[in-house]
């Protein structure tokens, strides 16, 4: 993609607080307008792990994880999650020129704010957006205050189909999306495994197919990938990132999964001149993601993914369950990847009012699925059941309870 108009209308200018993070220590600088932390009141802490290591906050660490900090982040964990994103990923545009869309990152306050900031900078009122619903209610919550319009394309358990979105895309010609004022869509959004609600992952063959529609028609690929580190299968599937050549995959990762959600940790990884446009925003709202957060993902990052197989059990649990009092009441598919199952009920048209007020009298709390669509007062046959927090014994009794329901609601 060609990046020289966004390129040198908005280049990012590195704060005081940015500028000395990359100077050497001998550097006197005049320029801060940060405070001393020698008056705060908090001195060193020290931070048990299960495993019984210690993360050590000392009186140095402890003064820089309470200071201002530059708005694209740490520059260590900047360095390592680079590294990390070159061992996943090997995104083809590292070595780009920054006119050619360059990788770059920066960290956010969670994945929600980069993708809150990646919408608000790409879509204006009136464009079309393109993704698979139903969808995570957070994107949707953050699309439709911009007044675009939402085209869902379709989608199973394996994520969104090339077939669906090549024919929605027919109406279109693709020399159309090169003209000024042109009802092309300029976006995909897709959460690539274990999406939420559905727990769908796309296969790699889908994502080479979307990617070259995408070619095609020229529109920006954002992949929102918070569950990419809860894959229960390996190899995993190469993300769009990994066959990104143009510099047109914006993708946000996040640690909430992994190591803390109230950390509020993520990423966003995409074409620099875009990627810049972020940093922007955040200057001009939150300044930078916690310091004291971001140490403290720097110095655990080894540790965070230890609790994979705990997600796998209790998917497997969630099965068993769902099978043993759901079999002949529902229709559901194994996700791949996630936290989540995706339960169809038979014979039930819409599930809002079944489980808002039916299943609270049973105790048994989903979510009815009308709220992961573009328009949640339409009729929903689906529920949401979360694994990640309940112990076998709770999903088994939960589905029991769920079951009775059913029946009684046929």
């Amino acid at each position: 993609m060609d990046f020289s108009f966004s390129y040198t209308c908005s280049v990012y200018r590195a704060p005081a607080a940015e500028l000395q993070q990359r100077s050497p220590p001998s550097l006197i600088s005049l320029a801060g307008g940060a405070p001393n932390p020698n008056t705060f009141p908090f001195h060193s802490a020290t931070i048990k792990m299960k495993n019984g290591e210690e993360i050590v906050f000392d009186e140095t660490i402890m003064k820089r994880a309470l200071q201002y900090s530059g708005s694209y982040g740490i520059p260590e964990l900047l360095t390592w999650m680079r590294e990390l994103q070159r061992r996943l990923h090997n995104p083809p545009t590292m070595g780009y020129s920054p006119e050619r869309g360059q990788m770059e990152l920066c960290v956010t306050t969670g994945s929600q704010e980069g993708l809150c900031k990646v919408f608000e900078m790409l879509v204006s009122p009136g464009d079309n957006v393109l993704l698979d619903t139903p969808t995570y209610p957070g994107t949707l919550a953050a699309l439709q205050p911009l007044g675009c319009s939402i085209i869902n394309v379709p989608s199973d358990q394996h994520g969104m189909i090339p077939e669906g979105l090549r024919d929605i895309l027919a109406q279109w010609d693709p020399a159309d999306s090169q003209r000024p004022g042109s009802t092309v869509p300029s976006v995909l959004y897709t959460i690539p495994n274990g999406g939420n609600p559905t727990g769908a992952s796309m296969t790699f063959e889908r994502k080479q197919e979307i990617y070259k529609l995408a070619r095609k028609y020229d529109f920006l690929i954002i992949e929102d990938d918070p569950y990419y580190f809860l894959q229960f299968q390996k190899p995993w599937a190469p993300t769009f990132l990994s066959i990104d050549v143009d510099g047109r995959v914006i993708r946000t990762d996040s640690i909430s999964k992994i190591l803390s959600s109230g950390l509020r940790v993520g990423f966003v990884t995409g074409p620099k001149p875009l990627v810049d446009r972020v940093v922007l925003h955040i200057q001009a709202s939150t300044m930078h993601t916690s310091t004291f957060t971001q140490v403290s993902t720097l110095l655990s990052h080894s540790r965070s993914l230890c609790g994979l197989h705990t997600f796998s059990q209790k998917q497997n649990a969630m099965l068993s369950s769902a099978d043993k009092w759901l079999k002949d009441l529902a229709e559901w598919h194994a996700p791949a990847a996630g936290m989540f199952l995706w339960i169809k009920l038979k014979g039930i048209k819409d599930t809002q009012k079944l489980i808002m007020e039916k299943a609270l009298e049973k105790e048994v709390l989903l979510v009815p699925g009308g709220v992961f669509n573009i328009c949640s007062s339409d009729p929903c046959p689906y529920v949401r059941a979360a694994f990640s927090l309940s112990t076998p014994q709770q999903i088994d009794e939960a589905f029991k309870r769920l079951s009775v329901l059913i029946k009684e609601a046929l």
